[in-house]
């Protein structure tokens, strides 16, 4: 069943200082994400895939083509504020979501903007920072907290408000590999057991390889789309557009070159030990 349809959508910044139109941020983009997906964006920096994120909860407004979440046209006023309930969005600074000196007032800021009742705010709020493992700092001042654990919290606030999707804007881009950790988890634990539509924006390849989908994007353009195991096998097509493949696609793929037989392209360390196990038998 699809969820959020983008049809030839075409968008631009303006330049209001030099009343200039800057050169189409996405220029014709048309996808399809299906309710419970797990997808993955990528792109280098200036590709579009923000800009598409900020269209798909109707924070931006095509140019031309349309936006529909759950049937609902993104461009109708009067869908807007059911729409942003039901698609919420994530930043990659964290700190530019938390509004509260306590962990739990912060989750509850969403819900009471929502006129939700407080023994419902009660409940939702605990059942978001459990879902998220923040429920034992519910009393905790946020700028207290780790880069992981602010940003599994940020993710909590949209959690509270019960979006049907989530979409989060290079979550991990700030954080160590153990705050990545924490955060993927909590978002394949929502995908998986909670059933929640997720979109990834992410430069981290071992991220994107744990989706349903993987989207590449380019120059405002999808340059492609598939499996995880379907995109990464297009080594040579992914480094002409200067964009990385996870290291053992890497390693697979040099050792293809020098003429070693390999059926599949590995895309986790597993996956290539396996390989590396039977090329050396």
């Amino acid at each position: 069943m699809q969820f959020i349809s983008l049809e030839n959508v075409v968008f631009s910044y303006s330049d209001s200082e030099n009343d200039l139109i800057a050169k189409n941020a996405i220029d014709g983009v048309s996808l399809d994400i299906k309710k419970g997906e797990f997808v993955a964006l990528l792109g280098h920096n200036g590709c579009g895939k923000s800009t598409v994120a900020k269209h798909l909860n109707a924070m931006l407004l095509p140019d031309s083509g349309k936006v529909y979440v759950d049937g609902d046209d993104t461009a109708d006023e009067d869908k807007t504020f059911e729409i942003r309930k039901k698609v919420g969005l994530v930043l990659q600074n964290p700190d530019n979501q938390l509004v509260a000196s306590i962990v739990e007032d912060d989750v509850a800021f969403g819900p009471e903007n929502l006129g939700i009742e407080p023994d419902e705010i009660r409940r939702r709020v605990d059942f978001a920072l459990k879902a998220v493992g923040m429920y034992d700092y519910r009393e905790s001042a946020p700028f207290k907290l780790s880069g992981g654990q602010k940003q599994r919290v940020a993710i909590a606030g949209i959690l509270a408000m019960q979006p049907q999707c989530i979409v989060l804007d290079e979550p991990t881009a700030m954080l160590d590999p153990n705050g990545r950790d924490e955060v993927l988890s909590t978002l394949l634990k929502l995908n998986r057991e909670d059933g929640i539509t997720v979109v990834l924006i992410t430069h981290y390849m071992e991220e994107a390889v744990l989706s349903d989908r993987v989207v590449v994007m380019d120059e405002g353009k999808i340059l492609t789309q598939g499996t995880p195991d379907e995109v990464f096998s297009q080594v040579e097509l992914l480094k002409k557009h200067r964009l990385d493949v996870p290291q053992s696609a890497e390693l697979a793929h040099r050792l293809k070159g020098c003429g070693v037989k390999i059926d599949k392209i590995p895309l986790t360390v597993q996956d290539c030990v396996d390989m590396l196990e039977g090329v050396l038998k």
